[in-house]
């Protein structure tokens, strides 16, 4: 989609824009990045931005623990999985399957159409 025009937003879509900007313009501040602080930004750039909008953005830049984790650098990739618990690391439980045998049924053809083991090959 190109964006021409601001005008063309619907007004979550413009929220998100504010909320997002307004989030790297008070993390590259080198302060905690509040709703506050998110609103007071978009406030002095002549936006409206909704609480609901700057506290769901402080908070996911806090949680990320930066502006640095939170926009990742382009071609680092897709977000990773979020992990509870602080240092504590998620241990995946993987079942083994037990192995198949193969069952020798004895006797029979080879693709050939001789006999098992016999033959010049």
């Amino acid at each position: 989609m190109t964006l021409t025009s601001l005008a063309d937003l619907s007004d979550s879509q413009k929220q998100e824009l504010v909320a997002s900007l307004s989030s790297i313009v008070a993390g590259n501040s080198g302060k905690d990045v509040t709703a506050e602080s998110l609103a007071a930004i978009a406030d002095a750039s002549g936006n409206k931005l909704s609480g609901a909008w700057a506290a769901l953005f402080a908070d996911v830049v806090t949680k990320a623990k930066g502006l640095d984790n939170f926009c990742a650098a382009p071609g680092s990739g897709g977000g990773g999985g979020a992990s509870s618990g602080g240092e504590a690391a998620a241990v995946a439980v993987v079942e083994e399957e037990p192995e198949e045998e193969e069952a020798d049924m004895g006797g029979g053809t080879d693709m050939f159409g001789g006999d098992e083991g016999g033959g010049d090959y």
